[in-house]
């Protein structure tokens, strides 16, 4: 399914169309260039048929909250069987990371 029919719709109930026809949704998709398909709009519109926009809106937050996000990064990774065992963390070295420019330097900042 296609996002431009479902928000094309929804700039229409934002204009105050409460229950848009498939001749708005077109003529709001005509209106920036887009030749609107009669079978993605018609499914659009009979998904939408009947339904408040902000019953459309609750349903649409329920099943966002059930995909997973990201977030927890994964484990560190565990040492090699065998080998020097502790001296390991003691081999590594800190890597200095280069610092870097800040827009004063470059001549702009983000407020200018």
């Amino acid at each position: 399914l296609n996002m431009r029919y479902v928000a094309a719709y929804l700039l229409a109930v934002l204009g105050g169309n409460a229950s848009p026809s498939a001749d708005d949704i077109k003529g709001i998709l005509s209106s920036v260039g887009i030749d609107a398909d009669a079978t993605k709009l018609t499914k659009v519109m009979d998904e939408l048929k009947g339904k408040s926009i902000e019953e459309v809106l609750a349903e649409g937050q329920e099943q966002l909250a059930s995909v997973p996000s990201g977030g927890g990064g994964g484990a560190a990774a565990a040492p090699a069987a065998g080998g020097s065992g502790g001296a390991a963390p003691a081999a590594e070295e800190k890597k200095e990371e280069p610092e870097e420019e800040s827009d004063e330097e470059m001549g702009f900042g983000l407020f200018d």
